[in-house]
């Protein structure tokens, strides 16, 4: 009799292992949340995430969770239609009224597929300002999840009527992204880019010069589809203590904080520089200031998510209203442009928080 419960007991267990391996996980693992992010091409009604979804279902990644805010809207399938797709949504009031941090405290997404800018192009926002949005999002995504995989497009092409120069603006925007991309992507968190603009027609593909209709949303759905396999079936990031050492100076003082200084895109003339601070200390902050001297004559022309007060190579800024709280070891990002000639020496900086 106990060698029957043996037996009985190794079958079970077997039959157990089967049906674990053919549903491709054990019972009980946590499905991969992704949060589908941007305007109203995400979400009014973004019916390429039916078409997303589906697809990941009837090739065996059944394990994911489309996650978000706002409900589906319609599409005539059923799908996971968990989304934050804001209609009419520019990134660049995101980033300055601070809306993303809520939505990822109430969704905590593994993956962002984000799909953003369409907007802020239309209004004829600078390239650099949309990518400084951007870089503050990702550190919003970071500070929620270290691990964060960010899927990146390069927005699909418009055409309105009422905009004759949004066509080329688009290209302009697309062309920065992938040396944004680069130079904030990281082993831990990687930032991929997905060009979702190549071989999309505004004539045949939308059915206004801007939101895809049927074909566009199949399109849509097959450039991202390929891009987050390769997210869901390659290495899972871990999370570790290790700092990835930085290539310019940090200084940290007394006051308590960081200040982080990059080149992030330089031409002839002209640079892109990105300082990410972040809160060393053991409280909230309610408000920082970083102050460098630059030792080569450049002169910061242009600056997002900061204050600037700037007397000649002398430059210092402080946080606006949003960004002021930074919370121990959280962080944030203001970029700047700035005129350069002849050397482009990266500054020293100090930081204090009050």
């Amino acid at each position: 009799m106990a060698r029957a419960r043996v037996i009985l007991v190794a079958v079970l267990a077997l039959v157990a292992a089967m049906l674990v391996a053919a549903n491709g996980t054990a019972a009980g693992a946590a499905a991969t949340r992704i949060m589908p992010l941007g305007d109203s091409i995400t979400g009014s009604p973004g019916c390429w995430r039916a078409l997303l979804w589906n697809r990941l279902q009837d090739t065996g990644y059944q394990d994911v969770d489309f996650v978000g805010t706002l409900p589906p809207q319609g599409c005539s399938v059923a799908y996971d239609g968990d989304n934050e797709g804001h209609g009419g949504a520019l990134v660049t009031n995101v980033a300055r009224q601070n809306q993303l941090p809520g939505w990822l405290a109430a969704t905590r997404p593994d993956v962002v597929l984000m799909h953003f800018g369409t907007n802020d192009v239309w209004s004829n926002v600078a390239p650099a300002t949309i990518l400084g949005a951007f870089t503050t999002l990702v550190g919003q995504m970071r500070a929620s999840n270290p691990a964060m995989r960010i899927l990146v497009a390069q927005i699909i092409p418009m055409n309105p009527s009422t905009c004759g120069e949004c066509a080329q603006r688009v290209v302009a925007f697309n062309n920065a992204i992938p040396a944004w991309a680069a130079g904030i992507s990281t082993a831990q968190s990687p930032v991929v880019v997905v060009d979702q603009w190549t071989g999309f027609s505004t004539s045949a593909d939308t059915y206004d010069g801007v939101h895809p209709n049927a074909a566009g949303d199949r399109k849509i759905a097959d450039r991202w589809y390929p891009a987050l396999v390769d997210v869901l079936s390659g290495p899972q990031p871990t999370v570790t203590p290790t700092v990835t050492p930085t290539v310019t100076p940090t200084v940290t003082p007394p006051g308590g904080c960081t200040a982080v200084y990059r080149n992030t895109n330089q031409w002839q003339g002209g640079f892109q520089g990105e300082v990410t601070v972040t809160n060393t200390g053991a409280a909230a902050t309610s408000g920082w200031r970083v102050s460098w001297t630059f030792a080569d004559g450049q002169r910061v022309t242009q600056i997002w998510n900061g204050t600037l007060a700037a007397s000649g190579a002398n430059v210092t800024v402080t946080h606006v209203g949003w960004n002021a709280l930074l919370s121990p070891g959280g962080s944030t990002s203001f970029g700047f442009l700035a005129s350069w000639n002849g050397t482009n020496t990266a500054p020293a900086l100090s930081c204090s928080t009050t």
